[in-house]
C-alpha cells in the first residue's frame, strides 16, 4: 500500500461518505415504488412531526445548508407534498408545510422505510446501528462550523 493509499484508508470524511452513499443508494431503492428519495422521505418526516417550519429551521435539523434545502423542496413542492410561503411575521424567512398529499406518501413510504431499516439492523445489528447512530450524532457536536458565512 502507497502512502496516499494508507492515508486515504485513515480519511474519516471518505469512510464516512463511502457509507452514507451505500446506505443513502439503499433507501433510495426502498422508496423508489412511492416516488421518494432518502433525504424527501426526512424532510417530509420532519415536517410531518412538527408541521410547518422555517428553511433555516429544517436545513438545521437534517444538517444541511439553505440553500441545498432549498433545492431539495423544489421537487417536493412541484408535485404538491409540500408548501413553501413567506412567513407573515418576518417577510425575509419562508415557511415550509406538509400537504394532505405529502402526508400521505410519507405514510405509504413508511412501511418501505421500515422494512430497509429492520433489513439494515439485522444485518448490522440492532445494538452496533444505535451505536452507530450514536456517534454519528456526535460528530455534529464536534464543534464545526461547515454553512457558517
Amino acid at each position: 500500500m502507497s502512502a496516499a493509499e494508507s492515508k486515504a484508508a485513515l480519511c474519516n470524511n471518505l469512510a464516512l461518505r463511502k457509507a452514507a452513499r451505500y446506505l443513502g443508494a439503499t433507501y433510495d431503492k426502498a422508496l423508489a415504488p412511492v416516488g421518494l428519495r432518502a433525504t424527501q422521505f426526512s424532510i417530509l418526516q420532519h415536517l410531518g412531526a412538527r408541521g410547518e417550519l422555517t428553511i433555516t429551521a429544517l436545513a438545521d435539523m437534517i444538517a444541511m445548508d439553505r440553500t441545498t434545502m432549498a433545492s431539495n423542496l423544489k421537487p417536493l413542492a412541484r408535485e404538491g407534498l409540500v408548501t413553501v410561503e413567506t412567513s407573515a411575521a418576518d417577510r425575509r424567512a419562508r415557511i415550509v408545510a406538509i400537504t394532505p398529499e405529502g402526508l400521505a406518501r410519507m405514510e405509504s413510504a413508511l412501511p418501505l422505510w421500515y422494512d430497509v431499516q429492520t433489513r439494515f439492523e439485522e444485518r448490522f445489528g440492532t445494538e452496533d446501528a444505535a451505536r452507530l447512530r450514536g456517534f454519528l450524532e456526535a460528530v455534529l457536536d464536534t464543534g464545526f462550523e461547515p454553512w457558517a458565512e
